[in-house]
């Protein structure tokens, strides 16, 4: 399958190396030409997992946009959420019909590129399908090398508009065997996990990540008294999945941290283990800009927190996170955040809601 890979960070260059390895015709794009080093030329990617180190030969590594995405049938988009509305203005002239987008993780980004799609005038029928996480743990070691430290073995996705939710069930699997289709895009967005695990890892070492050069927030950062807000936090997103009618399975974040029994949550068991081991987040993190405060804070917690005021549950760890984020960086993110207000959602009521993310944009129109 013609596979179009958007970004340059650390999941677009495991994707790009991962599904070159399964046989598909890899496109990569990023938009600094620059930033390709050797990768532009050679076209030749090294992955290192736990069998060894090997290199891998892109179909075509390019920052001409319109030469990537015209004539793939999927666009795997593993940018930060901050970016998607961007990105979504720069691939309309290219998009066409019968394209699937999908958005690892997604922070309801179906629905808001799909909107910009429809404000900039594209008229391809695309489809969009996000989930709760990245299909890696993945960290970049150069310019032409990723080192993949885990794989998603279960990837909830739910498709925009779901009512294409067969045809773009279709083509993801081709790419994704791991993946479980659910409900629809708000179902997806429902299960990322960064608005969940982050916001308690950085605000609650805030001091260690401010003095030291370097925190593992996954190692020395997740601690018992952590964990717990992490359980509360969790317990409030599924309340608000409860109350929208989702269902199980919910995948708690209890169950990432499962080693040799339990429930798999979205990368299997020992997860965490695998990824503290890595060593590859040990690193330097600045808290005004790093994407788990612009991500998964400012668009996913805003998120989550809107949706509780909207749906009517009480959600006081997760207001109570965004507040102090807000304070961390002195934004007012629940007035600036990726929240249903912001998104012009807020007026629906769940049935109404329900019926736009069956049907699509033109709903809300």
């Amino acid at each position: 399958m013609e596979i179009a890979i958007i970004g340059g960070g650390n999941g677009a260059y495991a994707a790009a190396a991962d599904l070159t390895e399964k046989g598909h015709n890899v496109r990569l794009w990023r938009r600094n030409v620059g930033a390709f080093g050797p990768l532009l030329d050679t076209r030749t990617m090294k992955v290192k997992d736990i069998n060894g180190i090997r290199e891998v030969k892109l179909s075509l590594v390019s920052a001409d946009l319109q030469d990537v995405v015209t004539g793939a049938r999927l666009l795997v988009i593993p940018l930060p959420a901050t970016a998607q509305a961007s990105i979504a203005k720069e691939l309309a002239p290219y998009l066409q019909n019968g394209q699937v987008i999908y958005l690892p993780p997604g922070t309801f980004g179906s629905y808001l590129m799909s909107n910009v799609l429809h404000e900039v005038g594209c008229t391809a029928e695309v489809t969009f399908a996000e989930t709760g996480t990245l299909p890696y743990l993945a960290r970049k070691h150069s310019d032409d090398t990723v080192s993949i430290s885990g794989r998603a073995t279960r990837l909830p996705t739910g498709v925009f508009p779901s009512s294409r939710s067969a045809y773009a069930f279709s083509i993801l699997k081709e790419a994704f065997s791991s993946i479980e289709p659910i409900q629809d895009a708000l179902d997806g967005a429902l299960m990322n996990a960064g608005p969940i695990i982050h916001p308690p890892l950085i605000l609650m070492n805030a001091g260690a990540i401010e003095h030291f050069d370097r925190w593992d927030i996954h190692g020395e950062g997740t601690q018992p008294a952590i964990r717990r807000v992490h359980h509360a936090l969790d317990a409030e997103r599924i309340a608000i999945r409860e109350k929208l009618g989702y269902q199980a399975p919910h995948f708690p974040l209890a169950d990432h941290y499962n080693t040799t029994e339990g429930e798999e949550w979205m990368y299997g068991l020992a997860a965490h283990e695998k990824l503290v081991d890595s060593a590859d987040w040990h690193e330097s993190l600045d808290l005004y800009t790093h994407r788990y405060m612009r991500e998964d804070i400012a668009c996913g917690l805003a998120l989550l927190v809107s949706l509780a005021e909207w749906a009517g549950v009480k959600a006081p760890v997760a207001s109570g996170l965004l507040a102090i984020a807000s304070a961390v960086i002195r934004e007012d993110l629940r007035l600036m955040g990726r929240t249903l207000e912001n998104l012009k959602l807020q007026h629906l009521s769940i049935k109404e809601m329900k019926v736009m993310l069956e049907q699509g944009i033109e709903v809300t129109a």
